[in-house]
Parts: C-alpha cells; sequence; structure tokens
C-alpha cells in the first residue's frame, strides 16, 4: 500500500489561527503534518504564507474557497491560488437553495464543469467537499452526490470525499470511495464518537479508518487530510492525537 503524504485541514485550528496564525503553523509542523489544507489565511499576506510554508518545510493540499467566491471572481481565485502555490480549489459546502432537487444538481454541476475548466486552463483542479445532505434520496430517488459527479467531465470535477458525513448519512464510506475511485484525490478523514456521534479524535471512534486508508491508497488519492469540525478538548492535542494514532499504524 502506497503511503498518502498528511494533511491538516486548518478550520479545526481556527480559533488558534486567528491570535497566531505563524504560530500555529509551525505547531502543526512540528506535530509532524506534511501539509495543510486552508480555508482561508486569517489575514495574512500571500507571500507571508508561502514564506511560512517553505520555512517549515509543508506543502498545501488544497484550499476551500466558497461557491459564492468563485462565481463573484474566478481570476482572483485563481491569482491567489497562483501566489501561495494552491493547485487545488475546493467547494466546501453548497447552500440550501443549490440542493433543493435533482435540477438544481444537474444545474450545479454545468456551472462546476464551466469552473474546472477554467481553473484546469490554468493548471489547477477543481473538487467538491460533501457533508450528509447530498447524500440523502431526493425527488428522483437519487442523492445529490451521484448526480453532481454523474454530471461532471472527471477531468474537470473531482471529489474530496468527507468520510465522517458520509456515515453521518448512513451510507458506507469505504464503498463510497471505492464507487469513485480514482476521481478522490483528497480524503477527510476524521473520527466519530460511538456513543453520541460527536466529532473524535481518529482512532477513537467507530470509522474504518484503516479500510477508508486502503482504499484512498487503492484510488492513488494524494492527501489524507484529518479535519475535526470541533473538539471536546484543545484542539492542538485532538490534532496531535490523531496525528500519533496514523503514525503509529504506520500510516505518517
Amino acid at each position: 500500500m502506497n503511503k498518502i503524504p498528511i494533511a491538516l485541514q486548518m478550520y479545526t485550528l481556527r480559533e488558534e489561527t486567528a491570535k497566531d496564525f505563524a504560530g500555529t503553523l509551525r505547531k502543526v509542523s512540528e506535530i509532524g503534518y506534511a501539509g495543510i489544507e486552508l480555508a482561508g489565511w486569517a489575514g495574512i499576506s500571500n507571500r507571508e504564507l508561502s514564506g511560512l510554508l517553505s520555512e517549515y518545510g509543508m506543502s498545501i493540499a488544497g484550499c476551500h474557497v466558497s461557491l459564492d467566491a468563485i462565481e463573484a471572481s474566478i481570476q482572483k481565485v485563481i491569482e491567489e491560488s497562483q501566489a501561495i502555490g494552491n493547485s487545488t480549489v475546493i467547494v466546501p459546502f453548497l447552500a440550501e437553495e443549490r440542493r433543493t432537487d435533482a435540477a438544481a444538481y444537474k444545474k450545479l454541476a454545468e456551472l462546476l464543469n464551466g469552473f474546472g475548466e477554467t481553473f484546469l486552463s490554468h493548471g489547477i483542479s477543481l473538487a467538491y467537499h460533501n457533508h450528509d445532505f447530498e447524500f440523502k434520496p431526493l425527488d428522483n430517488g437519487q442523492i445529490g452526490m451521484d448526480i453532481l459527479l454523474d454530471e461532471t467531465s472527471p477531468q474537470l470535477v473531482k471529489a474530496e470525499i468527507d468520510t465522517y458525513w458520509v456515515l453521518v448519512a448512513g451510507m458506507d464510506p469505504v464503498e463510497y470511495l471505492a464507487k469513485r475511485r480514482g476521481r478522490v484525490p483528497l480524503v477527510h478523514i476524521k473520527d466519530r464518537d460511538a456513543n453520541d456521534g460527536f466529532f473524535a479524535e481518529i482512532g477513537s471512534g467507530n470509522l474504518p479508518i484503516d479500510a477508508i486508508i486502503e482504499e484512498a491508497s487503492r484510488g492513488r488519492s494524494r492527501w489524507l487530510v484529518v479535519e475535526q469540525d470541533q473538539c471536546r478538548r484543545d484542539p492542538i492535542e485532538s490534532v496531535t492525537m490523531s496525528y500519533n494514532f496514523l503514525k503509529s499504524k504506520g500510516y505518517a
């Protein structure tokens, strides 16, 4: 099995980065993470971000950018990505009015195909990150995630599968990764408390972490991205625990 580099979605440490982005990034590097996935960068400049990543020997796995921001100025998104060395733009969330029915997902697919073509012409990939609602049956019996991926070009629109939300939706994340094998460059790995379903440090919950990583390797995913939307302890401690578990299993 190929070892996949591990990044941290910095949204997990949003409160820490708001106070001290550079210091928080240094801590993430010291824990052992090979890269980060961004959801904004707390007001520091593109040049400063690039300098910090170079100093700490880290890479950008991808960057979450809202659909509204892409629609407002795709050229600005392209320029910022190029400035910081980001090669993957990820749509992180879908507003409720954009996911009302099958027709809405088909309309979104058409929009993403167009954006994907523009991004690709500048050497950037476009991906879509799921939550649980994309897996709920629609009026025609289909699920939104299938419509979205079936109606878009595999060359233009990739998937970032968030395994926690697939499980919350009542589906098997390993089976869905296998279904979309070869189209998932980034995999969000999380864990879920077996007692109450809350977000948990990796290795302490009920997600099939080994099987998820094995399938990610089969699918030639480029990054495993650790994310914990909410933490019950200090977030730095949480992301350290998750990384150390993955390291203990030989994945890092």
